[in-house]
């Protein structure tokens, strides 16, 4: 970050999309010594905010440029909507099928006196308490947008980094751009033309149960119905070439999810029964 350098603009012109990009490390595995690392993308429009991978604009230009349409999905990777200046967000998961989830996430921040400089920005240090974590943030207020990665908002300038205090969870601004004209992100409208069904928390749960029951559900039931011989299927990377093998890789899958069990907001992870 030493030679990050943003592009300050005062206010938002009509149509256009200040886009923040930031380098994400975080731990599917708590106890794992590694973490995993991603870019991510914090879109700032007219009237939304919106955060997702960098990946899925990448598809998005080769499928442009390519005349495809293909659909990426990670999801392990957030992805959250929310209209400028609330903190009303809107999640995108990605189970069985793709559904959204609405949520009011205030934070109530306390302003600390410590500083740092990187670069040419004064960083300000500011924590809070959400979703079962300590987290501790740094933000400029040279840049006038009460905004940041993930849910993360309501600071007197923008987000630069923030971290949970057990460093599961990492976000640090890289890059900032101004496009021209608003980036619409029209693959967080659908997944393989399928919108998004409107779900409740107690939903979202319940599903994850099922997936953790019968979590290769899907895939036995096209590859019993396949009656293309040119389509195969892979779990973690192995092709599936009967049913009885989809029920022995069932318990592994089980396995990751109990291992993966770690989301950012910790006091919303399932409480899996180990079979």
């Amino acid at each position: 970050m030493k030679k990050l350098i943003l592009l300050l603009f005062p206010l938002l012109f009509s149509a256009q999309t200040h886009r923040f990009i930031y380098q994400f490390h975080y731990k599917l595995d708590s106890t794992a010594t590694e973490l995993a690392a991603e870019n991510m993308i914090l879109d700032i429009n007219p009237d939304d905010v919106k955060f997702y991978p960098y990946s899925y604009a990448e598809t998005d230009s080769l499928n442009i440029i390519r005349g495809q349409r293909r659909s990426r999905w990670d999801d392990h990777l957030p992805a959250v909507i929310r209209k400028k200046d609330s903190f009303e967000n809107t999640s995108l998961i990605l189970l069985n099928d793709l559904f959204s989830l609405k949520s009011k996430d205030k934070m109530n921040w306390k302003l600390l006196n410590d500083t740092k400089v990187d670069g040419q920005y004064k960083l300000q240090k500011a924590t809070t308490t959400f979703g079962g974590r300590n987290w501790i943030a740094w933000f400029s207020k040279d840049v006038n947008l009460s905004e940041g990665p993930y849910k993360f908002r309501g600071l007197p300038g923008l987000i630069f980094e923030i971290e949970d205090d057990k460093k599961n969870f990492i976000f640090k601004l890289s890059k900032s751009m101004k496009l021209p004209k608003t980036y619409e992100a029209k693959f967080l409208d659908s997944f393989i033309g399928k919108k998004p069904i409107p779900v409740s928390e107690k939903i979202i749960a319940k599903k994850q149960l099922e997936l953790y029951n019968n979590p290769l559900q899907d895939i036995a039931e096209s590859f019993k119905s396949n009656t293309n011989s040119e389509n195969t299927y892979y779990v973690m990377g192995v092709q599936i070439k009967s049913v009885d093998q989809i029920k022995g890789m069932s318990d592994e899958s089980r396995k990751t999810m109990l291992k993966e069990n770690n989301p950012i907001e910790i006091d919303k992870a399932i409480k899996y029964t180990v079979k």
